[in-house]
């Protein structure tokens, strides 16, 4: 039997067809899972939905009220959640020194406060216990130049999964989050069209290769499913978690694009 037959699983941040959100929607619907996908830009929800067989639903992740609405509305339409994915990002960049507060705020509101959001009220619609899936980033524990702000909002996303796997783990439901290394995917698409950036960061890698958004599906498969895992922020990134990110000097010049970005 399929490993997630019949599981109803919400994916946030799905409207990238080659993002890691689209990626889980359509490796979770081949493993038999209701799936809701959700998204800020709609347009390419309906493709989506009529791929995996699920509805979609628009959702801001920086808006509580988006997210809350979300999860009683899967409730609504299936009547309850037993995973729930939040594959949501804004890959803002910048220097402690040049970023704008503005631009900080921003970038805590979507990968900060989006994540509280989602495991408050997902954690909420979860009456028979569940499974909770953050997208944190490498580059939270591997310093990488011009990707402070970004960085800041996913180490805080790592120790939300501490806490709310603590926290929630009494009601049957585990909390983790997957962290990419380097991933081809649309927001990250600049930095490898510059000639060499690709062999730059691959060379890092164990294994040889940057991610692609199917490794990180994969990943979250084996997290929605019943593994005995709870509070784990799980480096997905071919083994670059034993190395490091090549330095600006080391890579052709780019700044700003956050290469871990799998939305």
């Amino acid at each position: 039997m399929p490993i997630l037959q019949d599981k109803v699983a919400v994916i946030l941040g799905a409207s990238a067809e080659s993002g890691t959100g689209w990626a889980v929607a359509e490796r979770f619907a081949a493993e038999g899972a209701k799936v809701v996908v959700a998204a800020r830009r709609e347009a390419p929800l309906a493709t989506l939905a009529r791929r995996t067989g699920g509805i979609a639903m628009s959702c801001d992740a920086a808006r509580e009220a988006d997210v809350q609405a979300l999860a009683a509305r899967t409730v609504d339409a299936f009547g309850r959640i037993d995973i729930a994915v939040n594959a949501a990002a804004l890959p803002l960049g910048g220097t402690i020194a040049n970023m704008s507060m503005e631009d900080m705020r921003l970038s805590m509101d979507v990968n900060f406060f989006g994540n509280l959001y989602f495991v408050r009220h997902m954690a909420e619609a979860m009456t028979q216990g569940g499974s909770i899936i953050l997208f944190s980033s490498m580059a939270a524990t591997h310093p990488l130049q011009h990707v402070y702000g970004y960085a800041c909002a996913k180490a805080a996303t790592d120790c939300l999964v501490r806490y709310a796997a603590m926290e929630y783990g009494e009601r049957g439901i585990k909390v983790n989050s997957i962290l990419p290394g380097a991933i081809r995917s649309e927001m990250s698409s600049p930095l490898w069209q510059v000639d060499g950036m690709e062999r730059s960061y691959a060379a890092e890698v164990p294994l040889g290769r940057i991610g692609l958004p199917a490794d990180f599906a994969e990943a979250a498969l084996w997290l929605a499913g019943p593994s005995f895992v709870t509070g784990l922020n799980l480096p997905v990134s071919g083994g670059n978690q034993l190395t490091r990110f090549p330095t600006l000097a080391e890579r052709p010049a780019l700044t700003g694009t956050d290469p871990t970005n799998g939305d």
